[in-house]
């Protein structure tokens, strides 16, 4: 891996009345945000929202649609036809894309929420199917998928046809032996020491890889590092991997600068 890695975190994820994260906080401390877009969290006035709070603080934007499941946070799978699928993913990034295009920002990627992206980790002809339509309607943006051990090898097929992939790692997620991410029902899936969290998230980049939950070490590429604006020890931990990344020769900067 080399020495220069984005910083990414979910948001936007307030709905009406109630407030999820804390956008205003967390922005300080990132290179580029994934926006909630409607289906599993979010509003209108929130996306518009959280798109001018990014172009404020100088963030690059990605759209995070998932499946239709704002009961479940998305965090349900879904049993829909690939048509379906691919609708509900154009339909949810051109609702973003429309506060985009207004406050004259770009859209810098793409990245599928919760279960819609766990999924897509083991499917990939049905990923490349998806990432082609949305490349034919948004242009060339950047897709983001779990850094597994083998997503090295699909970046580069990505790369083959026009496609642009960013392999990320989640710092502040405990993984499976195979590389997955550990379920949520599962009480230590989510870290909760922004001190671990931030040196978990450098000894990523520096050894290119990360430890399992049993302790099995785990090869991958990374490009960018995702922490949770809805895990308030993530928020403290994102300005601790600053400071850590200086230190350790570490560049944090947007994915647009080097994928």
């Amino acid at each position: 891996m080399g020495s220069v890695v984005d910083l990414n975190c979910d948001m936007g994820e307030s709905f009406g009345a109630y407030t999820i994260g804390n956008d205003a906080v967390v922005i300080q401390h990132i290179t580029s945000a994934n926006i909630a877009c409607g289906f599993h969290a979010s509003d209108p006035n929130v996306m518009a929202q959280t798109v001018r709070l990014c172009k404020e603080h100088n963030v690059q934007i990605g759209a995070h649609p998932g499946y239709p499941d704002l009961l479940g946070f998305g965090r349900r799978f879904m049993d829909v036809s690939e048509s379906e699928l691919i609708n509900y993913i154009i339909y949810q990034v051109g609702a973003l894309k429309g506060f985009i295009d207004m406050v004259g920002v770009t859209l810098q990627h793409i990245k599928l929420h919760g279960a819609l992206y766990n999924y897509m980790v083991n499917e990939e002809n049905l990923f490349l199917q998806v990432i082609g339509a949305l490349h034919k309607a948004f242009g060339n943006v950047i897709f983001l998928t779990l850094g597994t051990q083998r997503a090295q090898a699909f970046k580069q097929l990505c790369k083959e046809r026009g496609l642009r992939i960013g392999l990320e790692a989640f710092p502040d997620r405990m993984y499976t032996d195979e590389g997955e991410l550990l379920s949520r029902k599962y009480k230590e899936a989510v870290l909760k020491d922004p001190d671990t969290i931030a040196q978990r998230a450098i000894r990523m980049v520096e050894e290119g890889g990360i430890e399992s939950v049993n302790g099995r070490w785990i090869q991958m590429h990374i490009d960018t590092l995702c922490i949770h604006g809805d895990n308030r020890e993530s928020i403290v931990a994102a300005e601790k991997i600053h400071t850590y990344a200086q230190k350790a020769g570490i560049t944090i900067e947007a994915l647009c600068n080097f994928i």
